[in-house]
């Protein structure tokens, strides 16, 4: 399978500063969902900013400190997804090489493992069912 990029997920200070920043070089790009809620102690917020084929996840949170590199209350790249044609396939040639799957997310619009390598960078493979953007971007289900 070819090299397919999906998205990369980043955390910033402001989202909407973020989103003028990336409207800048690519204009097109669009809200293709997002929420605000709270998760352990942090008020938050995330967007899916793109176009149908590929997007800058971007979070934002309350606790958030620039330039720091300690986990999701830190600015910085999360992780980076790719798109991947058997997930199921992915996590047992990763399971061989000794590499195990940290988490796997299952949705009717899409299917994701995350895997860790040997340096602690997460790795998040999509397989989506549908070739249909609509049913892809659906962040409902």
């Amino acid at each position: 399978m070819a090299l397919t990029f999906d998205h990369v997920n980043i955390s910033v200070v402001s989202i909407d500063r973020t989103v003028v920043f990336l409207r800048v070089a690519f204009p097109e790009l669009v809200v293709r969902g997002g929420d605000k809620g709270q998760w352990d102690d942090m008020k938050t917020a995330w967007i899916h900013l793109g176009t149908d084929d590929s997007y800058v996840s971007i979070n934002e949170t309350s606790a958030m400190e620039p330039h720091a590199r300690d986990g999701s209350r830190t600015t910085g790249i999360n992780h980076v997804g790719f798109i991947v044609g058997n997930v199921e396939a992915l996590r047992d040639a990763y399971e061989a090489a000794g590499l195990k799957v940290a988490y796997m997310n299952e949705l009717p619009a899409r299917r994701r493992p995350y895997v860790t390598d040997e340096d602690e960078i997460m790795w998040e493979f999509v397989e989506y069912p549908s070739d249909d953007p609509a049913v892809r971007n659906d962040y409902s289900i």
